[in-house]
């Protein structure tokens, strides 16, 4: 049975609504331990011990470790942007506040996103552009504008 997809972009926002709590919180983390890069290395782990029990209790088989050399090698950048967005959020969050961080992230996320769904990257099947997704993305880069206008124009006036 296919999952509805109302469910499945309700099942997505509910996801996107802990973002700002987890970036918020690695801040306060950073912050705590002298330097955002400890608030990084933190979460990390937390993430890291969080999932060792539910790997556990699910029973999931452990990995074939020998299928990674048979991957792309750009299966690799997970951790790797994990870090990224992890730290950008620590350093950037408390200058940006909760609102103004997010809609920054989120134009960055769609526009990035429509490029993978045009090309098709990341082993994803090829969604071509087309005028609803460019206006999604305009909507988007507006209300970006709209949120972070004042400290924009303010910033740029002095």
């Amino acid at each position: 049975m296919q999952t509805p997809s109302l469910l499945l972009l309700l099942g997505a926002i509910i996801t996107g609504t802990v973002v700002p709590f987890q970036a918020g919180a690695n801040a306060a983390m950073g912050r705590a331990l002298g330097h955002p890069l400890w608030g990084s290395v933190v979460s990390l782990c937390v993430s890291l011990i969080c999932i060792a029990p539910i790997l556990a209790v699910a029973r999931v088989k452990a990995p074939a470790l020998g299928q990674l050399a048979h991957t792309p090698p750009w299966v690799w950048i997970g951790g790797m942007v994990g870090l990224l967005y992890i730290t950008g959020a620590l350093m950037l969050m408390p200058r940006l506040g909760a609102a103004g961080f997010i809609v920054a992230a989120l134009a960055g996320q769609m526009l990035a996103s429509v490029l993978i769904d045009h090309f098709g990257l990341v082993g994803l099947a090829a969604r071509p552009v087309d005028i609803h997704r460019l206006a999604g993305l305009a909507l988007v880069m507006a209300g970006l504008l709209v949120m972070q206008g004042q400290a924009l124009w303010s910033r740029a006036a002095t």
